[in-house]
């Protein structure tokens, strides 16, 4: 199975998109929306401080009564982020992503962050796999390419 090493350098781009802890929540939501993307990466310098999703923001901030203008990112982030290194497989990742109910992982790489994988990249590469299999066990069966 393809690792998240792979599946970063194999990416057309690689952009990760971060903010600030204390950027407003409408910045935030402003970068997600022109981006297409559902979460943010929250830095503080080169340190990785939290993250900041849409969920974040549908589960928490109605209930602060402020105006998304006024709020900063730091109020409604997780700041418990849960991150993977580039070893690990897409098996790995979905297996943490579902047990602890997340969509979207950083990569760090000796303390830096070096991308981000999301539930999207993790669905799109174990369909990839299987498909190869599918092929594989199809040409198997029908001895294309054994000598037969």
């Amino acid at each position: 199975m393809i690792t998240v090493e792979q599946l970063l350098r194999d990416r057309e781009e690689n952009n990760v998109w971060t903010i600030e802890p204390e950027a407003t929540v409408y910045q935030a939501l402003e970068l997600m929306a022109d981006k297409h993307i559902g979460a943010l990466l929250v830095m503080k310098g080169d340190l990785l401080v939290g993250i900041f999703s849409e969920r974040d923001f549908a589960r928490s901030a109605f209930r602060t009564g402020k105006d998304c203008h006024a709020m900063h990112v730091s109020e409604l982030m997780t700041a418990e982020v849960i991150a993977i290194k580039p070893e690990f497989t897409m098996e790995d990742c979905m297996a943490l992503m579902t047990q602890e109910h997340i969509r979207h992982l950083p990569v760090m790489k000796e303390h830096k962050l070096v991308g981000v994988v999301s539930i999207g990249d993790v669905v799109k590469a174990v369909i990839e796999s299987q498909q190869h299999t599918i092929s594989h066990l199809e040409n198997y069966i029908l001895g294309e390419g054994y000598g037969q």
